[in-house]
């Protein structure tokens, strides 16, 4: 697709030099219109041979991890360990306003690119730093493949089935996602910052805190709850279902008693009543002065085998439609393709079709997280192929002359 994106940072540049640690950071920043230029080794990123791909043929140009997370930057291609690439990137770090860089820390250092180094070319530049464990304390250097930081920051041990071990979310990290996200927020604070002081600065990212700022450790923080591979209801100890078969797939929901059982149970049963499901037993229960505790987990059980086979009965779309109109906090599981298909993201204009020419076909894409008045936010371009903006940026833009290019691709440098 053509550069058409006047985003909110449009004025601002990137050097983009993270792996997969880091690249949803970049993203976030091309998508608010930043001119991010994405800087692979020679050859291409080690990215890009993650999967999946496009039409499941393993190749560099077709991982769709690539494509997502690299839309709207451009991309070349350079060698930063040889000391002509290290000159090049120098050069580019003039022009920029950010540096983002997922290497183990001290790596950047180590080859005369660190922070102090860079500052010193660039007094404005925001260098951010995605590490596992940040760029400080005893766990600096350990090693992280996502399913590290997962269990680290404490949201493992709360996900999977009671009776399995316990499992991470989704083949990519999220850790990974969050840090990124992470990033860009740090990025933008930074930039705040420079408004005032006009001076640049270091933003220290770990993925393990990014990725601790949810559910599981927060509610040990605050009320001591730690995270079971299960719903308890109530404190009591009494294991029950919150997913549900129905159908054509899943719905979430979960019996509550007490305080909350007239508003929350009683007009499911109500419901199930009405269809001809609810036993006697069902029938009988007073869910505000029902004691959980009392009833034990056989109550539990007695209550799940009529609720299922209600779900059972109705598609999720009926399922949801009838919670809605009972206010009911019962809600569908979502596929891939019923969220492609969701009247609400259509009706926003969330999907996006990007052309492929080298693929000669156009793929759906999700659009931008957020939509601005008066400041179109999109996907402007695809992600790049290897070194495919090389000519652009090194010869019209540094004035590297075609016969200097040649030589340094001769060498291994581009």
């Amino acid at each position: 697709m053509e550069d058409t994106n006047k985003g909110l940072l449009s004025l601002y540049r990137v050097l983009d030099l993270t792996d997969e640690k880091g690249v949803f950071c970049g993203k976030l920043l091309g998508d608010l219109g930043a001119d991010v230029i994405k800087i692979e080794p020679p050859g291409g990123d080690p990215v890009r041979n993650l999967g999946p791909f496009y039409h499941d043929e393993p190749h560099p140009e077709k991982s769709l991890f690539w494509f997502a997370f690299n839309t709207n930057k451009r991309g070349i291609t350079l060698d930063i360990r040889s000391a002509d690439g290290r000159e090049i990137l120098k050069k580019l770090v003039k022009t920029a306003d950010f540096v983002l860089e997922s290497f183990p820390p001290g790596y950047m250092d180590s080859i005369g690119l660190g922070y102090s180094s860079l500052e010193k070319i660039n007094p404005r530049v925001i260098m951010v730093s995605i590490s596992p464990f940040g760029q400080t304390g005893p766990h600096r250097d350990y090693k992280d493949s996502g399913i590290v930081t997962w269990a680290m920051c404490g949201f493992m041990g709360a996900r999977g089935d009671a009776d399995r071990a316990p499992i991470q979310i989704s083949h990519h990290a999220q850790t990974f996602v969050a840090a990124g996200i992470e990033g860009g927020v740090g990025a933008m604070m930074a930039l705040y910052d420079r408004w005032s002081t006009g001076e640049g600065q270091h933003v220290d990212v770990s993925i393990q805190e990014a990725g601790g700022r949810g559910v599981p450790p927060v509610g040990w923080v605050l009320m001591k709850i730690k995270g079971r591979r299960e719903l308890r209801i109530g404190g009591a100890g009494l294991a029950t279902k919150y997913l549900w078969p129905c159908k054509d797939g899943m719905v979430m929901w979960f019996y509550a008693a007490g305080s909350q059982g007239s508003r929350r149970s009683s007009p499911l049963v109500e419901w199930m009543q009405e269809e001809g499901f609810a036993d006697e037993y069902l029938k009988g229960i007073d869910w505000d002065k029902l004691d959980m505790r009392q009833a034990g987990q056989e109550a539990v059980d007695r209550m799940a085998e009529p609720t299922a086979r209600f779900f059972m009965s109705h598609t999720k779309a009926e399922l949801f439609d009838g919670a809605v109109k009972r206010r009911l906090l019962l809600y569908p599981v979502s596929t891939t393709r019923d969220i492609l298909e969701s009247p609400q993201l259509a009706a926003r204009g969330f999907w996006r079709q990007v052309k492929h020419p080298e693929l000669d076909v156009e793929l759906t894409y999700p659009g931008p997280f957020a939509n601005v008045v008066g400041q179109p936010l999109g996907i402007s371009r695809r992600a790049p192929l290897i070194g495919e903006h090389n000519e652009e940026v090194y010869e019209k833009e540094l004035g590297i002359t075609r016969e200097e290019i040649l030589t340094l691709k001769q060498a291994g440098v581009l």
